[in-house]
């Protein structure tokens, strides 16, 4: 190519467009790439995958026989494996090892463990090898030998597998139905009595003279909650004694044979024996309980439900309180306040908010809203409850208005150049139809702005949802006892403190004591939230699209 070819085609702009070109495919193949490896490795571990009995003989040991599934393998050279006493043939650089998950913690010690694959012998697949999966010290792994009713052996030999299913769906059910007691009932309970201790306080700081007809009262409906208990006890101390009843013997990899009660189990499969449509249906039941089930053993077992409901119901609420006043500040900028130094130099405040660390809002917030605002709620309207905080402390309200504000400077720029795109032509003729500033704002530039609106809106949700450093001081924790809505009245709790998928991955994955257990839920967890953002994302979109076809609509 000549020089003067070589010029006409860079000043054509072409090489720019491929440059371009070459930037956004990397960006989709990383993005995409990026998702494939949260996929795989999040939801493979949800795969019943087999089990194994290795015979394993260390040199200076007694052999032994190793029961767990293969979690990872890797290639290390003969130094590393000189460094713990594995030695190598002549000539061969490197060798393999293995991470097990021999799980029975309660008794081995650890979840995990690495083996030497020089020390390994025979592999097999036994049949009748069973996965338990507890409610305490995670999985177990060994033989099922007999099923127990009250210390009574009632199934050993081929029924056992069949027997225990059936003890275990009603060992479940129990668990459901205590859980369902407790939550509803026994918690109304509680409720009521927390409100008469509350009344009664109230009735002392109003210097009420005690046996008066307001304490008779309150003393004849705590008899009555009293009553209602003893009775819910009795019920419970039933379903605790029906739960208690059956156990299972199952004998470990080093012989022991130990005593699993049913209560504290979960579910318990034979991987071995299954066929890839009973895996599927195991699968599929287990990726229902990470999602609708409630965390376990330090968040490293069970479910995030708690954790989704938080994310999604404060994103909510959020978007509820950052829309209004995004907008309001806006149009005021845009419509009502004269251009001069003082709005230019709000904007670039408004600008420079939107690069502001999301931790100076936490902070921000844990002062002002929590301690300055609750506080003061609390002096005003809660007295009865002090020194225990109401409103003063962290909760899902002033997590929402935190997340607000710090969205808020996203949604007034969007805003405004959805009102800079509207024709002047447009608000002039509404005027000279006779409309006033007010109705044409309202009748005529703000329907055409409400795509725009919820491109900001948008960009707030995706931004608020994936937050977590001010999360951490203004109403986010680790394990939230009860969800913010329930069916107590006012049956929305925005005092309360909440779980969140973003918070979640953090903890399981820097706070956990049991980092190789919780390794494919920080996937999992970040695949959930990716797709929860997604959705919301999408929501909004669909939102945006029906405004702008109804606009084009109307127009037509």
């Amino acid at each position: 190519m000549s020089n003067k070819s070589f010029s006409s085609w860079m000043s054509s702009g072409a090489p720019w467009v491929w440059l371009n070109a070459g930037a956004v495919s990397i960006s989709l193949v990383m993005v995409v790439g990026l998702l494939l490896l949260i996929s795989v490795r999040g939801l493979s571990h949800f795969w019943p995958a087999d089990l194994m009995s290795i015979s394993y003989n260390e040199p200076g040991k007694e052999s032994v026989t190793l029961v767990g599934e293969l979690i990872d393998s890797e290639i290390i050279s003969a130094r590393q494996l000189n460094r713990v006493g594995v030695e190598l043939p002549a000539g061969q650089a490197s060798g393999e090892r293995h991470l097990i998950k021999v799980g029975n913690r309660d008794y081995f010690g650890l979840d995990f463990s690495w083996i030497n694959g020089p020390w390994m012998g025979e592999v097999t697949y036994p049949q009748d090898l069973m996965a338990i999966e507890r409610r305490e010290w995670g999985h177990f792994y060994g033989y099922l030998t007999a099923v127990k009713q009250q210390g009574e052996v009632v199934a050993d030999g081929e029924s056992t597998y069949a027997e225990l299913q059936l003890r275990l769906k009603r060992s479940n059910q129990l668990i459901s139905d205590i859980k369902a007691l407790e939550r509803g009932e026994v918690g109304k309970i509680n409720a009521g009595l927390e409100s008469i201790r509350l009344e009664r306080r109230k009735l002392e700081l109003d210097n009420v003279v005690a046996g008066s007809v307001q304490y008779v009262e309150l003393t004849e409906s705590e008899k009555v909650f009293d009553d209602s208990y003893k009775v819910l006890q009795a019920t419970l101390a039933k379903l605790y004694a029906a739960l208690n009843r059956d156990q299972m013997m199952v004998r470990m990899s080093d012989g022991r044979e130990v005593e699993i009660p049913l209560a504290k189990v979960v579910q318990a499969h034979l991987p071995n024996a299954m066929t890839v449509p009973e895996k599927m249906a195991v699968y599929v039941h287990e990726l229902w309980k990470f999602v609708s089930g409630d965390p376990r053993e330090a968040n490293t077992e069970g479910g995030v439900f708690p954790a989704i409901f938080g994310t999604v119901m404060m994103v909510m609420i959020m978007a509820v309180l950052v829309t209004p006043f995004g907008v309001v500040a806006a149009v005021y900028l845009k419509e009502y306040a004269t251009q001069g130094p003082i709005i230019r130099l709000i904007r670039i405040a408004v600008n420079n908010l939107a690069g502001v660390p999301s931790i100076v809002y936490g902070v921000f917030g844990l002062g002002f809203f929590v301690y300055f605002l609750g506080g003061n709620i609390d002096e005003l309207f809660f007295q009865a409850s002090l020194p225990s905080p109401t409103f003063g402390t962290p909760g899902l309200m002033w997590a929402s208005l935190t997340l607000a504000i710090l969205t808020v400077p996203v949604v007034i720029v969007a805003t405004e150049e959805g009102l800079s795109r509207i024709p002047r032509a447009i608000r002039e003729g509404s005027l000279a139809l006779g409309a006033t500033k007010a109705e044409t704002l309202w009748r005529t530039v703000l329907p055409m702005a409400a795509p725009a609106m919820m491109t900001g809106l948008i960009l707030a949700v995706a931004r608020a949802a994936g937050e977590v450093a001010p999360l951490m001081m203004v109403g986010v924790v680790k394990l939230a006892p009860a969800l913010a809505v329930d069916n107590l009245a006012p049956y929305l709790h925005l005092d309360r403190q909440f779980m969140h998928l973003g918070f979640h991955i953090y903890d399981v994955g820097f706070q956990s004591p049991n980092v190789e257990a919780a390794r494919p839920l920080v996937y999992a967890t970040a695949l959930l939230l990716i797709v929860i953002i997604i959705v919301l994302n999408l929501a909004a979109i669909s939102i945006r699209n029906r405004l702008r076809e109804n606009y084009k609509a109307n127009e037509s």
